[in-house]
C-alpha cells in the first residue's frame, strides 16, 4: 500500500474513533440530570412526551470503553494502513501455525495410512470417512459433493475417466493436477461455419443422436482432417492427452447441438488444480482412495 493511501485510511480510522469520543462527551456536557430543569424535545404523543435526557450511565461508560478497546486493538493488530501491529499478527502466520498444529494433531493419524495400497486403503471404513472429509474441502466445490459433477467438471461415480481410472492415474491427476485444452475448430483454424455444421452432425451421429444425415457424411472429412488426432479415428478418445470419447452418452459440457457446437467453434480449456505442496503425500494417498471408491 502507498504511503499516501495508508495515511488516509489512517486519519479515517483514528478520525472516526476519536469523533465518536468527542460527540459522546459534547452531547453529555450539554445535557443535565437535574429534574426540574428537564427539558423536553417539544414532541408529544399519546400523553407521553420526548425528553431530551442523557444516557445512563452505564450505558455512556460502554461507550467511552469501546473507543478505549478501538485505540487498544488498533496497536496491537492491523488497522491503521501499513501498521502491522505491535504482536506482528497477520493472517498468514495465522493460517500457518494453524496448519502446524493440524500437521502435529493429526499427521500420525495421515501416517497409519499414506503408506497402504489405494485398493486396500478403499475398503478401510476409517479411511474413507478421512478421505470424506478431504473430498468435501478441497474437490467439491467443483465436483460437487455427491462427486456427480456438473458442467465443465467431470462426475467422478461412473467409470468413465478422461485421464484414467486406475490407482496410478488418480494419483498422477491429484499430485500434477489436469491442463485440459480444446482449441477451436481443432487442429482446422479455417474450418467454416458449413464445416463446423457439418462436424457437428457428424459427432452426434457418433451415440446416435438426432442429426442431418448428409451433413454427417460431409463432416467425416473434416473430423478426420480436424479431430482425429486427439479423438482417434473411431472417436473413442485418447486418454493419454485427456481426449473425452465422443461414442458415449457422457458429456462435459453438453450433448446437444447448440452445447457441441459452441465447443467447436470456440474450444474449452479447463484446469484441475495440483494438490501437491497443498496436501501432503498422506493426505492424497488417502483422497486417491476416496476417488477410487467412488467408481469401484
Amino acid at each position: 500500500m502507498s504511503t499516501f493511501w495508508s495515511i488516509w485510511i489512517s486519519v479515517i480510522v483514528l478520525g472516526t474513533v476519536f469523533g465518536c469520543w468527542w460527540l459522546l462527551w459534547a452531547t453529555r456536557k450539554s445535557q443535565t440530570t437535574d429534574s426540574e430543569t428537564d427539558r423536553t424535545m417539544g414532541h408529544s404523543f399519546d400523553g407521553i412526551e420526548e425528553y431530551d435526557n442523557p444516557l445512563p450511565k452505564w450505558w455512556f461508560y460502554l461507550f467511552l470503553a469501546t473507543c478505549i478497546f478501538a485505540l487498544g486493538y488498533l496497536a496491537l493488530y492491523p488497522g491503521l494502513g501499513n501498521w502491522k501491529g505491535l504482536l506482528g499478527w497477520t493472517s498468514t502466520n495465522q493460517w500457518e501455525a494453524e496448519i502446524a498444529a493440524a500437521e502435529d494433531k493429526y499427521g500420525e493419524i495421515y501416517a497409519q495410512f499414506g503408506q497402504t495400497p489405494v485398493p486396500q486403503l478403499a475398503e478401510n471404513s476409517d479411511a474413507m470417512k478421512i478421505g470424506q472429509r478431504l473430498f468435501a474441502n478441497n474437490c467439491s466445490v467443483c465436483h460437487g459433493s455427491a462427486a456427480r459433477g456438473q458442467v465443465g467438471f467431470p462426475n467422478l461415480t461412473d467409470n468413465d475417466w478422461l485421464y484414467g481410472g486406475t490407482p496410478e492415474k488418480i494419483l498422477e491427476t491429484l499430485h500434477n493436477g489436469r491442463m485440459g485444452n480444446m482449441p477451436a475448430k481443432g487442429v482446422m483454424p479455417s474450418m467454416t461455419n458449413e464445416q463446423v455444421d457439418q462436424v457437428v452432425n457428424y459427432v452426434l451421429s457418433f451415440s446416435g443422436r438426432e442429426q442431418d444425415a448428409e451433413a454427417a457424411e460431409a463432416g467425416k472429412a473434416v473430423f478426420a482432417q480436424a479431430c482425429v488426432a486427439c479423438h482417434g479415428a473411431d472417436g473413442k478418445g485418447n486418454q493419454a492427452v485427456g481426449a473425452p470419447n465422443l461414442t458415449d452418452n457422457t458429456w462435459l459440457y453438453g450433448s446437444n447441438y447448440e452445447w457441441i457446437k459452441e465447443t467447436v467453434m470456440n474450444g474449452r480449456q479447463n484446469q484441475m488444480p495440483a494438490q501437491q505442496g497443498r496436501l501432503s503425500d498422506d493426505q492424497i494417498q488417502i483422497l486417491a482412495a476416496y476417488v477410487y471408491s467412488l467408481s469401484n
